[in-house]
């Protein structure tokens, strides 16, 4: 009869510590082009009060700016530019559902002060 020999597979998980030393780098210059980005747009969030701008286009262009930055800090910062996609959707689709629930309570807000003023009327 023959005899059968196993032979343990290779830990494909074990990792020599020369080679975990030696993770990924980014180039300095990225860090340095962010970081610039972020200051000309926290400069660009400063012109609008500078220049007294009111009303929607004040809290649009504020907010619009804010957006901008706090995305340059999560695709680079934290590296979710370089995750895979299903880590990024699970990680930026749940903020885009509270908004549009957020709009869709405003639109509610508005319909049930309509109604309440309709049938109760405004003197009460």
């Amino acid at each position: 009869m023959a005899e059968v020999t196993l032979h343990a597979a290779p830990d494909v998980h074990a990792v020599s510590p020369a080679s975990h030393a030696d993770g990924q780098q980014h180039p300095i210059k990225l860090y340095l082009v962010v970081w610039g980005w972020l200051f000309v747009l926290s400069a660009c969030s400063y012109l609008v009060d500078y220049f007294g701008l009111h009303g929607y286009v004040r809290w649009t262009l504020i907010l619009l700016f804010m957006v901008l930055k706090a995305g340059l800090i999560v695709a680079v910062f934290m590296h979710m530019a370089w995750e895979r996609l299903a880590l990024a959707y699970a990680i930026l689709v749940p903020p885009v559902f509270v908004l549009v629930f957020t709009v869709l309570m405003l639109f509610e807000a508005h319909y049930t002060l309509l109604s309440r003023l309709t049938f109760f009327g405004a003197g009460h």
